[in-house]
């Protein structure tokens, strides 16, 4: 980089000295030549390393890598370079700016924050949005009330919803529903915004330094989720430190001159940049303010546009702990899917989290979203060909429609006299058609412009973040950046690049007739569209339930002569509400899975083609099982578990303890099933429970988050989650015991049992979402699981009572 800066330094930089050395032989060889003494001719050496500079200049436009590919016009370069290989056109960068601008001013984003959701917000549009809750919504009074969720965990909120719905064959998407009903408006960006309650008070302090008025909420404006701010309030989001390096560069890359940043009235144009002063002055100003003597004439000054890489190339602040501002992010926790301190791991806030080198997880993701881009491009490449095809097209209709009118022009002025009222009656019709077709190719052409202008946007700011060097920045925004790439990439789907409309004009003019026949000439349609299919029938006889599953099986009328392309099954969700789509396909036979058990559901089903789609058919009720019927699931089970007995029955080849899982999932209703002990040596201590589906499957049952678990010896038990041992009871287990584990969901409660006696009290409460039956055990364990047992008579009665 030095060495560079010298050569084109000039005289302050020494870059005389350096193109005398470089271009001294050369010159001394042609001056030989010519018949001259070295450094005869002055203007001969001038005009040579005028000519040199031209060229360096020249190579220096683009990197390196690029110059490799034989002068070949800047793109997307897909190989690794020490240089920057990413050059957007400024086209595409100008598409980049709805990424850049703030919903809620419209303007760019001014010292931006993350919420939870991955969506950003400027500091001072966030405070401006803040509602105020009710008491009885705040932080404090939620964590009087007993709830174990923090202020910043209702995206966690959000997954368990889905999971309280998975057992039954649909997702639901639901946030927090704290913050109040509040009438919104639109900012300039079209997005709604809700206003706070009441204006804010007058403050002489900055928005990042003034209070926020206690129980405040806010409201994400582009996905609408709400939440509460705790004491730490705008203070504890993220800095997005990415965001704010690519609108700078983006801002910088479309100044058409640098002007001076001391002249008072009409800014002129810049000549210097003072780079210790980091401060461009323009001739006048820098004779004024920044004169050549005292200090200032050790000040090193450039010309503008040198002082406007060195600033952009000057290394950027180092994002830091939102709960420990002094502390540098050094680590990421996988988990959390956030950066963190060496503080935050000591005060052990992940201490069961899987915890990575900060580096290591900014080149990962960096590499996932390189990839998701390549899939992204090429869809778009697609995009730009359809669209030429559209193009395309518009031009055939045209030449169609022309031709089409001649041909009928000429047979109707055949007819003479006969054809002429019916002449224009014609013409009107083949225009109308003209119209249409035009019309609904212009659409698609909109609408994929539309779609691939914010294709494009998004790849280029992408490519932008690709460019930051703050790892800790990068990778708080990097996974809503992959699921965005994906999500847009899906919106290219099948059918999205094909024509709604063909080229030709499917009429033929039908002269036959007698002159008679003519106030009769009508068009024939050459393509007569198919009627919509009959209504399918249920074949009750195929139609069954089993545990909590449903197979139903459904056949086109005898009669029918018009095929269907597919049929689409629907269910309601089990409690008398709407019907939903489950299958949308060709076979007449589908089977769902994960129901609710002992609910009812209603089923019907019906066909389509081209034309249209059939009638409803009769509607089918369901019952699904009272009771479980369910073995362990080899699939999900550690590798050291061995499975026997129809893999009812579970051991382990290891010392350690290994964890195995239930193929059945329960989010509603009462379930209860018992193990017995085959095998008891040594006194292990095996975990009886539930776990989520995503639970550790190489330590006991419950050390993590993600089970909650009863564990036994030969005297005594505790249960235990989240690394909490708590409610030690005496009484233990041996060769022959049975184990009975009671999943109350309509009361949120888990139950332990050992030999048909309750294993002291009801060991967790307030349970909610997805579980499956688990366990974990050694070597010196085996258990074998019995299911579809009824719930205890005792417990049945005493829940009767209650």
């Amino acid at each position: 980089m030095g060495r560079g800066l010298r050569g084109r330094a000039g005289p302050e930089g020494g870059g005389p000295r350096l193109a005398r050395r470089v271009a001294g032989p050369r010159l001394r060889e042609r001056e030989r030549l010519a018949g001259r003494a070295p450094g005869g001719d002055r203007r001969l050496i001038d005009a040579g390393r005028r000519s040199r500079r031209r060229r360096r200049r020249r190579r220096r436009r683009w990197p390196r890598c690029w110059r490799r590919q034989a002068g070949r016009p800047p793109r997307l370069l897909r190989h690794r370079c020490s240089r920057r290989c990413f050059a957007p056109s400024p086209v595409l960068m100008e598409e980049m700016e709805e990424e850049l601008k703030c919903p809620v001013c419209g303007s760019f984003y001014r010292e931006p924050i993350i919420l939870p959701c991955s969506h950003n917000l400027c500091q001072a549009c966030a405070r401006n949005i803040l509602v105020q809750t009710p008491e009885s919504e705040s932080p404090q009074s939620r964590r009087a009330s007993g709830s174990g969720v923090s202020d910043y965990d209702y995206l966690d909120l959000d997954k368990m919803s889905l999971y309280s719905e998975a057992d039954s064959g649909y997702g639901s998407y639901g946030g927090f529903a704290s913050a109040p009903t509040t009438p919104c408006q639109k900012s300039p960006n079209g997005v709604r915004v809700f206003p706070p309650a009441m204006p804010p008070p007058a403050t002489h302090l900055s928005p990042a330094l003034a209070p926020v008025p206690r129980n405040s909420c806010i409201t994400c404006p582009q996905c609408h989720r709400s939440l509460i701010l705790d004491d730490r309030g705008l203070r504890g989001f993220p800095k997005n430190r990415v965001l704010e390096g690519v609108i700078d560069r983006y801002q910088q890359s479309k100044a058409a001159a640098l002007k001076c940043q001391l002249c008072e009235k009409a800014p002129k144009e810049a000549t210097v940049m003072c780079e210790q002063c980091d401060v461009f002055y323009c001739d006048p100003c820098r004779l004024r303010c920044h004169p050549p003597r005292g200090p200032l004439a050790k000040h090193r000054l450039v010309p503008p546009a040198q002082g406007r890489v060195s600033r952009r190339l000057s290394p950027r602040k180092v994002s830091t702990c939102t709960d420990h501002e002094l502390e540098n992010h050094s680590m990421y926790c996988v988990q959390c899917k956030m950066p963190v301190c060496y503080q935050c791991l000591e005060e052990g806030k992940h201490s069961s989290h899987e915890v990575k080198a900060l580096g290591a997880m900014w080149k990962l993701h960096k590499s996932q979203l390189s990839q998701a881009l390549n899939g992204l491009s090429d869809r778009a490449k697609e995009a730009k060909e359809f669209l030429v095809q559209l193009r395309n097209m518009v031009q055939q209709i045209q030449e169609n429609s022309v031709e089409f009118e001649a041909c009928l022009v000429a047979q109707c002025d055949a007819l003479i006299d006969a054809l002429n009222r019916r002449k224009a009656q014609l013409l009107a019709r083949v225009n109308k058609e003209h119209e249409h077709k035009l019309k609904v190719v212009r659409d698609q052409i909109s609408h994929c412009t539309v779609k691939l202008r914010q294709t494009t946007g998004l790849m280029e700011y992408c490519l932008e973040v690709i460019k930051e060097n703050d790892p800790s920045g990068f990778l708080q925004i990097s996974d809503a950046l992959i699921r965005r790439v994906h999500l847009t990439e899906d919106q290219w789907g099948k059918g999205t690049l094909t024509p709604r409309m063909t080229t030709d004009f499917d009429l033929s003019l039908d002269n036959s007739p007698l002159l008679q026949s003519i106030h009769q000439l009508d068009f024939v349609q050459m393509k007569a569209s198919s009627p919509v299919p009959a209504t399918p029938i249920l074949q009750l006889e195929e139609c069954c339930t089993h545990n909590n599953s449903a197979t139903l099986s459904w056949k086109q009328p005898p009669l029918s002569t018009v095929p269907a392309e597919g049929y689409i099954l629907e269910l309601d969700d089990g409690n008398g509400g709407q019907f939903r789509e489950v299958y949308v396909g060709k076979e007449t036979m589908c089977t769902v899975d994960g129901l609710h058990f002992n609910s009812t559901y209603n089923a019907r089903i019906k066909a389509f083609n081209k034309t249209g789609v059939s009638q409803y058919s009769k509607t089918l009720v369901l019952q699904t099982s009272e009771v479980a019927w369910f073995a362990f699931d080899p699939g999900s089970a550690h590798s050291d578990i061995i499975f026997s007995n129809d893999n009812l029955t579970v051991t382990c080849s290891s010392y350690d303890d290994r964890v195995v899982l239930g193929k059945t999932g329960f989010s509603k209703g009462v379930h209860y099933w018992e193990l017995t002990v085959d095998r008891y040596d040594n006194h292990p201590d095996p975990a009886f429970g539930v776990a989520r589906i995503d639970v550790m499957k190489d330590v006991m049952l419950g050390k993590d988050d993600k089970a909650w678990a009863m564990y036994v010896d030969n005297n005594r038990s505790w249960f235990m989650h989240n690394n909490s041992h708590t409610n030690r009871t005496e009484g233990g287990i041996a060769k022959g015991a049975t184990i009975g584990v009671l999943l109350d969901l309509n009361r949120k409660t888990l139950t332990f049992f050992i030999n048909d006696e309750q294993q002291g009290p009801i060991a967790f409460e307030n349970v909610e979402g997805l579980f499956f039956p688990a366990v974990s055990l050694n070597r010196n364990v085996q258990v074998t699981l019995h299911t579809g047992l009824p719930v205890p008579d005792f417990y049945s009665s005493r829940a009767s009572i209650a």
